[in-house]
């Protein structure tokens, strides 16, 4: 590129630029980005780099003659115009309001070449870059750099910023077209956009030839967004994102931010406010109570090919599942994810639990909250480790053949004012109605399941743990206090829904949306509803209409609360006064086959004064723990999955606590009492490894056809009997004494073509520290009806005890 010509006029002369003209650039071909300590002055009109055989008409001191007459006219010069941004567009970006940042930032062809314009507060000088060419810009003051280059046309270039004591040469943020395409907003906008974290939140990437990272956002009344993090000293100022469209969303690419850079928005709200907010798509974390996002790309590389293989055999209602919960962070305080896989694999598959459930592993503020209150949806809390370190965790679980579920929180989140609520200083994930907003019991917000985009970042976020941490199911907690618009209200604090009913129907589509999703795109999952209600079609297909006019919600399973509470409540009283209470052990199975149910015994029932599982039985120490064994051994016979809290499997007697986890102590051979909590944990193992090699205990967990009572009114007795059955007809027969007295040659009823039973399970030997009664000898039927069977067995039934008895 040849210099172009030179005015010799005077620079200070009227025939020099004015403000309605071009400020000319100082261009060299080889000279250094400038160092100096002090901003650098306007520059003085300097050759200029121009295209061959183009003269300058910025720098020309007087206009050309005029034509001889039959002469061809000379056109007058092109105008002009200051590079310069004007007052309002420098006014929007000093206070953080602009929407389109890149239309008057970056390089910009104008009559005269190419404007340059750069927003670097606290910068002493901005020299363009472009191959061997450098510009040093004018400054314009408030941060602002502009200068015009008359080039035909906007060239690859960086910027040499000086500030005091350094030159750092960078690329602009706002040469760069879009990041995010025409089909990501077009999803977004529809709220249909099923990866949904592949276009929101911070994606490292290397864009038009360049890496770094993009920011986008959704925030559809902000009146700007700029982005803060340590990269630029938690300074947005000078870091504008761009308005896409209608859809609500911001975007800006970050050209040399890579992994690892904390960020967060800052927002404009349209009062004029503003706040720093977390990005809600972060997919990690800060470690609380620190709450800023993270730049995150995952680098696992996945080793569970045939557990994924394997688990889409068979759905699981009709497969063996047996569910060990948990609370990560508590189980062994103070391990990371990377060590906790060293140790709960084995645990839990030498106890035979098919699953672990972990409770919320979401990002969430409060550790006393037990995960319940997410601040960060797409993100494994930071306490323990990465979200690559969680991913090896799963990998783990699965290696060792055991599924990973995980509680998920659609239905509120917290207030705090650095994350979700009013995020763009109006109510957005929230409902705009502060009543319906409001959750009643928790303090927190209910999402706006109505909106398009909630409902599409919820459904992502299901999907999301399935696709990228290969979650095998989400239980889905609260469900009852989504489906109903007056949960928790009183008369006047809730306003009906279109029909006049009290069913939230936004809630309900939301629900039957994100199952159907989930169960599209994810073979083998499964998803669990806590609903605590008698809602009806909870786990059917969500294109089969029920009575009540809807469709079913979808879920592939229901915790079973009533015969929880039930249960419980029967094994509370007194053996003496357990006849009163006789139909409680009996009444779920009026409603067993109405959903496809999981039998839990969870972290809910073992805290806040509800004392833990083996304190809730009655009687001294021997009888609580033999009441404890009857009782999980008819919990596994009994129609259903199962699922306990940890510590419960070896009669914890203390209620749980977050804050120190279970009393591992109490396992201690050096501890006197080792041997009866042992005891009730070889039971559970025993319980697990004859359920998983016995199809007739959940084959056909949701057919009636796989259950018959032998008695179920033996209530001065305080006896259950009952048979259950797998799809080839062979049964087993589970009997439960919850009477503290030895019953010899106590008669039930049987199938008479069964030639004998031996026992297969008996919660009273001395294994597991009862008082060893057990039936060491087949027992064979006798002729004799009984209970309208046309045969029958004497058998003796230990003292608080549960037998099982096979086809020997």
């Amino acid at each position: 590129m040849e210099p172009g010509p030179t005015s010799e006029s005077d620079p200070t002369s009227d025939s020099g630029p004015t403000s309605e003209s071009a400020t000319p650039l100082a261009a060299t071909q080889d000279a250094e980005p400038t160092t100096s300590s002090t901003p650098p002055t306007a520059p003085a009109p300097a050759p200029l780099p121009t295209p061959a055989n183009t003269p300058d008409l910025a720098t020309q001191s007087t206009p050309p003659t005029s034509p001889t007459p039959n002469s061809t006219p000379i056109p007058p010069p092109t105008p002009t115009i200051s590079p310069a941004l004007d007052a309002p567009d420098r006014d929007r970006l000093l206070h953080g309001t602009h929407h389109a940042p890149h239309s008057v930032l970056g390089a910009h062809p104008v009559p005269g070449g190419v404007a340059f314009r750069a927003f670097r507060p606290f910068a002493l000088g901005v020299t363009v870059v472009a191959g061997q060419l450098k510009a040093e810009l004018h400054e314009d003051g408030d941060g602002f750099f502009s200068g015009l280059l008359p080039l035909q046309g906007v060239p690859e270039y960086r910027l040499a910023v000086a500030y005091e004591g350094t030159v750092q040469e960078v690329e602009d943020a706002y040469r760069f077209l879009p990041a995010l395409g025409d089909l990501d907003l077009h999803l977004i906008g529809e709220g249909r956009h099923e990866e949904l974290w592949q276009a929101l939140g911070a994606r490292t990437m290397t864009h038009q030839g360049v890496a770094g990272t993009r920011f986008t956002v959704w925030a559809p009344d902000a009146q700007g967004v700029r982005l803060a993090g340590t990269f630029n000293f938690w300074d947005g100022t000078g870091a504008p994102l761009r308005s896409l469209g209608g859809t609500g969303v911001w975007e800006l690419f970050m050209p040399g931010v890579g992994e690892g850079e904390l960020y967060k928005f800052e927002i404009t709200r349209p009062d004029g406010s503003k706040t720093m907010r977390a990005d809600p798509m972060a997919r990690r974390t800060e470690v609380p109570p620190a709450t800023s996002s993270i730049v995150h790309a995952s680098h696992y590389e996945w080793n569970d090919e045939e557990w994924l293989a394997q688990r889409t055999e068979l759905p699981a209602h009709k497969a063996p599942l047996s569910i060990y919960e948990l609370h990560l962070a508590s189980w062994r305080p103070g391990l990371t994810y990377r060590q906790l896989s060293e140790q709960l694999p084995a645990y839990v598959k030498d106890l035979g639990f098919t699953h672990v459930e972990m409770m919320p592993v979401a990002e969430h503020p409060y550790g006393g909250s037990w995960g319940y209150q997410v601040t960060g949806f797409y993100a494994p809390t930071a306490r323990l480790g990465t979200p690559d370190d969680f991913k090896f965790l799963v990998d783990a679980l699965h290696q060792a053949g055991i599924g990973v579920l995980m509680d998920w929180v659609p239905a509120h989140f917290p207030r705090d004012d650095w994350a979700l609520a009013e995020f763009d200083g109006r109510p957005l994930y929230e409902h705009e109605d502060p009543l319906r907003a409001a959750h009643p019991d928790w303090g927190t917000l209910e999402f706006d399941f109505g909106r398009r985009e909630v409902r599409n970042f919820l459904v992502a976020n299901a999907v999301y743990w399935c696709e990228e941490f290969h979650i095998d199911g989400l239980r889905v907690d609260a469900v009852a206090s989504m489906l109903y618009l007056d949960y928790s209200r009183e008369p006047g604090q809730w306003t009906p829904n279109e029909h006049g009913g009290r069913e939230n129907l936004d809630a309900v589509a939301f629900l039957q949306e994100m199952n159907a999703t989930v169960y599209r795109r994810v073979p083998g999952v499964v998803t669990i509803a806590e609903e605590s209600t008698a809602w009806d079609g909870v786990t059917r297909a969500t294109h089969h209409i029920g009575p009540g006019g809807f469709g079913g919600l979808g879920f592939g399973l229901k915790w079973n609360m009533g015969w929880m509470h039930d249960s419980l409540d029967y094994m509370s009283h007194e053996p003496v006064h357990r006849k009163h209470h006789h139909g409680e052990m009996t009444f779920s199975m009026v409603y067993a086959y109405s959903e496809n149910y999981v039998l839990p015994i969870s972290h809910d029932e073992v805290v806040h004064g509800k004392r833990s599982l083996v304190s809730k039985m009655p009687g001294d120490w021997w009888q609580q723990r033999a009441n404890l064994r009857a009782y999980l051994a008819f919990m596994w016979a009994h129609p259903g999955k199962q699922l306990l809290f940890m510590g419960q499997e070896f009669a914890q007697g203390a209620e749980w606590s977050e804050t120190h986890g279970p009393d591992w102590w109490l396992l201690d051979p050096a501890y006197g009492a080792e041997a009866d909590h042992r005891g009730v944990r070889d039971l559970v193992r025993d319980l697990n490894t004859v359920y998983r090699h016995t199809p007739a205990l959940w084959q056909l967990d949701t057919d009636p056809t796989g259950f018959q009572w032998i008695t179920g009114d033996a209530a001065e007795d305080n006896v259950f009997a009952f048979l259950r059955y797998d799809t080839d007809g062979s049964p087993l027969l589970a009997i439960s004494n919850f009477a503290p007295v030895v019953r010899h040659d106590y008669r039930l009823g049987t199938p008479d073509d069964i030639p004998a039973w031996h026992e297969t399970l008996n919660t009273d030997t001395a294994l597991y520290g009862g008082s060893d009664i057990t039936n060491p000898d087949p027992i064979k039927p006798e002729p004799q009806p009984w209970h309208g069977r046309p045969t029958s067995i004497r058998v003796t039934l230990p003292p608080l005890a549960t037998v099982w008895l096979r086809p020997a």
